[in-house]
């Protein structure tokens, strides 16, 4: 006798597990029910118009589906041939594309040149134009500032002491071939934290205290000191004047400015050799420590979506890798806002 099996075969056995996805709740279907993909699109078409080629060829795929697809490679991390094959093999990933009925979808070439053409002018139109829904929605900066660094691996290269110096120099070993040329992130340095060393990139960040938002970006390589973003990123926008930050950015120089400006000074105090900090300003730290704590909180989220580690060589696509991970933080965070009901005051 034939042995009994659970599985059953279907000839709709696609749309029973479309409504069980539905059921069990889809995170890309909620994203998709709050995010104005079309306004997105047109922003980025905007500052990247899509060629015209006079002599016909295969059309390109809609800017909304190319968006989309960078949404979810940074929301999870993907490889442009990861990118490719989940396309092909998930569900969710097709319907949110709007891919699900598509005889053909975007291969890794497809991807790798929508991004070359956008650049990184395409990856801060997507970051303006998230920020700007999340404003029309009320989510206006609230509650102070609060400014900081992260460090953003990438792959480690291992060249010679004389590579090196040419490297620094800003010159190319002669004998490095054109592949190799292409494999080598020469603009990306290393720097120590904590008694470690990193290559790779530095992302800072500006959050309002509120709605842990990020309001402001800069990119730049690690080695840069993290002060020196300090103006770059500083919003004077937000509705109250507290700006908070850590030890590494005080100054005489900055803290003039905030009093001269009328903002009030929360960024912590850094002791100095044979002159430690008092009791009083070791109070003052810890209590700044609770609130510039919440920035430690979005940095956690970029980790969590598929790690921070960049798979792209030098720093112009490093800064596109990362300016879409900051702008795909706030639309998951104006996602939340909007499924939770929670309204902006």
């Amino acid at each position: 006798m034939k042995p009994r099996s659970a599985i059953k075969t279907d000839l709709f056995a696609d749309e029973h597990h479309r409504k069980k996805i539905d059921s069990l709740g889809d995170p890309l279907a909620d994203i998709e029910s709050h995010i104005d993909f079309a306004s997105l699109a047109a922003e980025v078409d905007e500052v990247a118009p899509r060629p015209v080629s006079a002599q016909g060829g295969r059309p390109p795929y809609p800017t909304e589906t190319m968006v989309r697809i960078l949404v979810l490679k940074r929301l999870y991390n993907l490889s442009d041939e990861q990118m490719e094959y989940q396309l092909l093999d998930r569900m969710s990933y097709k319907r949110f594309c709007g891919l699900a009925n598509a005889t053909n979808v975007p291969d890794r070439t497809t991807v790798w040149t929508f991004e070359n053409r956008i650049g990184e002018a395409g990856a801060k139109a997507l970051f303006d134009g998230v920020s700007a829904q999340l404003l029309r929605k009320g989510f206006i900066a609230r509650g102070g500032q609060i400014i900081d660094a992260t460090l953003v691996p990438a792959p480690k290269q291992h060249n010679s002491r004389g590579e090196k110096e040419l490297i620094e120099q800003g010159a190319m070993p002669a004998d490095w071939k054109p592949a190799k040329r292409r494999q080598r992130d020469i603009d990306a340095t290393w720097t120590k934290k904590h008694g470690k060393s990193h290559f790779g990139y530095k992302l800072s960040i500006n959050v309002d205290k509120k709605y842990k938002i990020i309001r402001r970006i800069e990119t730049d390589t690690a080695s840069t000191h993290d002060s020196q973003h300090f103006d770059n990123v500083f919003d004077a926008g937000n509705t109250s004047r507290d700006v908070y930050a850590d030890r590494g950015y005080p100054s005489e120089a900055r803290e003039a400015w905030l009093k001269e400006k009328g903002f009030r000074n929360q960024i912590q105090r850094k002791g100095k050799r044979n002159k430690p900090l008092s009791e009083c300003q070791q109070r003052r730290n810890q209590r700044i420590a609770k609130t510039r704590a919440r920035v430690e909180h979005v940095f956690g989220a970029l980790e969590q979506m598929g790690g921070k580690l960049l798979r792209t060589i030098g720093q112009a696509r490093a800064s596109f890798a990362m300016t879409m991970m900051a702008a795909c933080y706030n639309l998951k965070r104006l996602t939340y806002f909007q499924k939770a009901g929670i309204e902006a005051f």
